[in-house]
């Protein structure tokens, strides 16, 4: 009888399996009403200098310093060699016909978690602007939405010239990637 009673409240003291939901992260509740992640949450990428949906500071436009934003990613897999970034703007193509890209990052080491404002951490490749450098927000028409994407790739680099060749090794190599999309009109 005690070993079936111990046995009973040792099981009582490990976690429950009662899941709660709090943003995207799955956590357990042990019976001391603990949290404990039981699911890692995907990469993130954020900017000090706006949130994901809001309007891009004219700060880092064509009509400011146009210098990149801060940015900081969080999460990236086990297994992560290095990091790919692609500043680019697909509402560009209502008016040249294709994605214009502002902004390409390749070879960014994989203990990177940020890259400061107006500066790189990786080896830049040219861009539409035809420069290998960053290329602010400068929409001809209208509200643009620009994309910046973080991604934690497989290989420690890439051969990468052109951004054509940067964006298919980027989907050959990439084992997770982090979005942050931001607005610019001129004014």
């Amino acid at each position: 009888m005690f070993i079936v009673l111990a046995i009973f409240l040792f099981g009582c003291s490990s976690n429950t399996q009662n899941m709660n939901q709090e943003g995207d992260k799955i956590i357990a509740t042990d019976s001391n009403n603990n949290q404990q992640p039981t699911e890692e949450r995907g990469m993130e990428l954020k900017s000090d200098a706006f949130r994901s949906g809001e309007k891009i500071p004219k700060r880092y436009t064509c009509q400011g310093q146009n210098i990149n934003p801060p940015l900081a990613w969080s999460n990236a897999p086990a297994g992560t060699k290095s990091f790919a970034l692609i500043f680019d703007d697909p509402d560009a193509q209502r008016v040249v016909g294709y994605t214009w890209v502002h902004w390409l990052l390749k070879d960014i080491p994989a203990n990177t978690t940020h890259i400061p404002e107006n500066s790189r951490g990786g080896t830049e490749v040219q861009n539409s602007f035809n420069k290998t450098s960053y290329g602010g927000p400068c929409p001809p028409d209208g509200m643009h939405r620009y994309y910046l994407k973080i991604y934690a790739l497989d290989t420690p680099d890439l051969s990468a010239q052109t951004s054509k060749q940067l964006y298919e090794q980027v989907q050959q190599h990439k084992i997770s990637e982090a979005t942050l999309m931001g607005t610019y009109q001129k004014d």
